[in-house]
């Protein structure tokens, strides 16, 4: 399988303190692959695919390759990059409401997105939109475009912003931390969306989370961060059975005593359907 995306001895370190928060990493992500990017808060997961969508603030500077189907996007003007954002590379944040502009109702927002990659007019947009909220659950994706970021809850923004993934057909998908800010029914049902776009897309995936239970459920392969620095990656199977690193034994490990403690609360792994 080709590599689609390339990073190369990525340098992430702030300008004003010298200080470094990732320190020389080097990944890639293959045609048609989900990579999770593991570890506990201030690893520099967030940092990293930031990186990627050339989206850090003016504070922290870098160094390395960044290689998306060849073409290093480390060399390419903001404005060149703002094409590829959306389109090529697409970020879902995990605060759906700091994705969108408060005060304007999220149609603007799709249609803006939308008709400056593909120019479509706004009865386009609308029926792409509406059907692509539709099989993302969403009712009544009408009325929800007309309404503002506030007056959605954070699973449905996130859902909202699947969706427009949908319709925009990227070729890499970066989720941060997306189930988050969700209550547990919400982080269900968006990454049951997650798994069903990987399906229906093939698109490339990255996925960044602390939690360990979806990471098996969605990821081919897994790369582990501790401290700004990738201490371990592997197939999803062997990082699961076999991890070498203390700390990603350590992370696998607080996972598994979790779930039997949940189960154990649950009176066992048969919950009464009443």
């Amino acid at each position: 399988m080709m590599n689609l995306l390339e990073v190369a001895n990525l340098k992430i370190w702030d300008r004003s303190t010298g200080k470094v928060i990732v320190s020389n990493s080097s990944f890639q992500v293959k045609q048609g692959s989900c990579l999770a990017i593991v570890g506990e808060s201030g690893s520099g997961k967030s940092v990293t695919c930031r990186a990627v969508m050339r989206l850090n603030q003016a504070g922290l500077l870098e160094s390395g390759d960044i290689l998306f189907n060849g073409e290093n996007l480390t060399r390419l003007s903001e404005k060149e990059m703002r094409k590829r954002r959306g389109k090529n590379l697409c970020l879902i944040m995990q605060n759906g409401m700091r994705a969108f502009d408060p005060s304007c109702v999220v149609g603007v927002h799709l249609k803006e997105t939308l008709a400056a990659h593909f120019g479509w007019s706004s009865g386009e947009i609308t029926a792409k939109m509406k059907h692509a909220m539709e099989s993302v659950m969403l009712k009544n994706p009408i009325e929800l475009m007309n309404k503002y970021p506030h007056q959605l809850s954070g699973g449905m923004l996130q859902r909202v912003m699947i969706a427009l993934a949908i319709v925009l057909e990227p070729d890499i998908m970066i989720a941060d931390e997306p189930t988050t800010a969700l209550d547990t029914i919400s982080q269900y049902e968006v990454i049951a969306q997650f798994i069903r776009l990987r399906e229906r897309m093939g698109c490339s995936m990255i996925f960044i989370s602390h939690d360990l239970g979806v990471v098996r459920k969605i990821a081919d392969e897994v790369l582990v961060m501790k401290d700004g620095e990738i201490v371990e990656s592997g197939t999803t199977q062997a990082i699961f059975s076999a991890a070498e690193h203390e700390y990603t034994r350590y992370l696998v490990s607080t996972k598994l005593a979790l779930n039997q403690h949940f189960k154990r609360i649950m009176g066992g792994v048969h919950v009464d359907p009443r």
